[in-house]
């Protein structure tokens, strides 16, 4: 039997300030499906989401996967500096692209077939990128964790300006707007995911180098007080928003899916609005819990094979 050819992706991610990003990356590296061709950071900090990525991959044995930094090259640090704070990215072994952006135009013009891109924060790169070569929508797919079609945070009825659009509206209404076929996980499906009791005490339990990586990053992660500090008790994780979208870049039939136009308006709100570009939109669950249970096999199993 063949096996299934691989997807290329990129992964655009401002790691370093949500967790979920770092369980993103995760679960990228540990999913057969892909064939990842750079880690990108984006939304300001560049060295800061450089390191956590640099980091990440060497724990994982793939240095091989090139790192690029965001962008806007503003420095802040974050949550999870205390995790970087003895990493020098000289001694990363693989490829550091100091223009992110520039590396990513290359390799979507240059590839043999589709790239698909994960965006999973704010969108500067992306809006940057399609500046200086709009042409690169003609080779990429865009899978985005954005957007709030019928429910907000935590469920509520009233949606919400999400934080991924609100960021940076203008670069999210450029992205919006290209020419490229989009999948996106809203906060209607993304933000009802979070493992608890048994389910996180697996993950939280794992002997995986990995694993106990995230774990780790988690752990410094809710305890920084630059921010109200995440409440913990060793029982739940945060909200692992993220993660969905690593999923609908491989499989969406866990998710009830509907083609939708949607506009970012100007205060942030993804509306839909007749006449707007359309996309594919996991609105609603078909099975959460099997989607927790693919995550956690996923977060917790063997590394991918290069």
């Amino acid at each position: 039997m063949t096996a299934a050819k691989k997807i290329p992706v990129i992964l655009d991610t401002d790691i370093g300030d949500d967790i979920d990003d770092t369980w993103a990356l995760v679960m990228l590296l540990k999913s057969p499906e892909f064939d990842v061709k750079m880690v990108l950071g984006d939304n300001h900090n560049g060295i800061y989401r450089a390191k956590i990525i640099a980091r990440m991959l060497e724990i994982a044995g793939r240095t091989d996967i090139p790192v690029g930094m965001a962008y806007s090259q503003r420095q802040d640090g974050g949550r999870q500096s205390e995790w970087v704070k003895n990493y020098d990215l000289k001694r990363y072994p693989g490829k550091i692209y100091e223009d992110g952006v520039g590396a990513m135009i290359d390799i979507i013009k240059t590839s043999p077939e589709e790239i698909t891109v994960i965006a999973i924060g704010p969108v500067p790169n992306l809006a940057e990128a399609l500046k200086r070569d709009p042409g690169i929508a003609d080779n990429a797919r865009f899978v985005g964790m954005h957007g709030s079609v019928r429910l907000g945070y935590n469920g509520s009825k009233d949606i919400s300006a999400e934080f991924n659009v609100r960021k940076d509206i203008k670069a999210c209404q450029k992205v919006f707007t290209a020419p490229w076929e989009m999948v996106l996980t809203p906060l209607d499906t993304c933000g009802l995911v979070r493992l608890q009791g048994d389910r996180y005490a697996r993950v939280r339990n794992s002997g995986d180098p990995v694993t106990k990586a995230l774990v780790e990053n988690y752990r410094i992660w809710t305890s920084k007080k630059e921010r109200k500090p995440v409440r913990t008790d060793e029982k739940a994780s945060s909200i692992l928003f993220d993660t969905v979208a690593i999923y609908l870049a491989f499989d969406d039939e866990l998710c009830e899916m509907e083609t939708l136009p949607l506009v970012v308006d100007d205060e942030g709100y993804t509306r839909i609005k007749a006449g707007a570009k359309t996309m594919n939109v996991a609105t609603k669950w078909k099975d959460l819990g099997k989607f927790e249970e693919l995550l956690i096999e996923r977060i917790i199993g063997p590394l991918a094979k290069p």
